[in-house]
């Protein structure tokens, strides 16, 4: 058994308390390697950001979950070598689908998990989470859970159709279950194709996807339901154009990749949304990096020389994130 306070974590319940207070997001960036570690904790420290290091089950899988824990650890320290004298790191579980997964990652240093019980019936997505918070509570660890499902993929995670949240189901959800946030479906998306093309309408000057806008009703009664309630947006990438176009235009294939527009996701974080996740973006940009470096030079094949700058690429995304969407940056001084 690990305790995250041991590695100099933290869990969620006070920065989720202070944004909802504050009136922005934290941010939630999932990281698979260690380059895209380091470009999240330069990033944060840079700009004094709160910040949630999100561990999907397929990056567990790809990066070794002892490793994993070893990262964290050595990333508070890194924060610190950064000048950030209290840096507030979580280490978090994205889409835990099993009590056995969400455990073992509470017994392996984790200070927050997610079981995402969505795909359930109602009753039994109850009971699940109910477990998980039974069991993570015990060392301090808070839980997320969600409640409507998102469209999309997302390493293992697979939906073909979206279904909102029903706002008169989240009071009885929340108090049954003891959760302490609550991801919603209002129309966010996973992955890099997050609409269909019919779903979205075309800029007449670009030829662009423009996607349909978040269900920002939606969001105000969850919100009038549970006043002060941590609520977690996932799938909110917003697929940079430029980072597609530099991908295609250096033999890369993303058609009509669209993500959630940015003015939405700063709407959101106004709000009693807390923490909003993303993963394509970072993704985007450093593909877009390698691609480019690979094509303009050709002979090269030291991994530093073009993962150096998809680093760079990303701690300029992430900056970008925490202080222009977000609002999140001084707020962990």
């Amino acid at each position: 058994m690990v305790n995250y306070k041991d590695l100099g974590l933290v869990n969620t319940r006070e920065m989720f308390a202070k944004a909802v207070d504050g009136g922005y997001a934290i941010p939630a960036f999932n990281f698979n390697n260690m380059e895209q570690l380091q470009a999240i904790i330069k990033a944060c420290a840079e700009t004094k950001s709160p910040v949630i290091l999100q561990v999907s089950s397929g990056a567990r899988k790809y990066a070794n979950q002892t490793l994993l824990r070893y990262m964290a650890e050595g990333a508070v320290e890194y924060a610190k070598e950064l000048g950030w004298e209290h840096p507030q790191i979580c280490l978090h579980l994205d889409h835990g689908d099993t009590f056995e997964l969400c455990k073992s990652c509470v017994d392996f240093g984790f200070s927050s998990v997610m079981i995402d019980g969505s795909s359930l019936p109602y009753e039994e997505n109850i009971a699940l989470t109910k477990k998980v918070v039974e069991y993570a509570h015990q060392y301090d660890v808070t839980v997320e859970a969600e409640l409507g499902v998102l469209a999309g993929v997302e390493d293992d995670v697979v939906a073909e159709e979206s279904h909102y949240t029903k706002p008169e189901e989240v009071i009885d959800f929340a108090t049954r279950t003891g959760c302490d946030s609550l991801a919603i479906s209002i129309g966010t998306s996973h992955g890099a194709y997050k609409f269909k093309p019919e779903q979205c309408t075309r800029d007449p000057k670009t030829g662009k996807l423009v996607p349909p806008p978040l269900a920002f009703d939606v969001l105000e009664e969850v919100e009038k339901k549970l006043p002060g309630f941590p609520i977690v947006l996932h799938g909110s990438s917003s697929v940079p154009q430029e980072y597609v176009d530099i991908i295609n235009s250096h033999g890369g294939n993303l058609p009509d990749a669209v993500g959630i527009p940015e003015d939405q996701l700063r709407k959101a974080a106004k709000s009693a949304v807390c923490k909003i996740n993303i993963d394509s973006d970072s993704r985007l940009a450093f593909t877009a990096a390698v691609r480019k470096v690979l094509a303009e030079k050709p002979g090269e094949f030291d991994p530093r020389k073009y993962c150096g700058p998809a680093r760079d690429e990303m701690v300029k995304l992430y900056k970008h994130k925490i202080i222009e969407v977000l609002g999140s940056d001084g707020k962990a001084e």
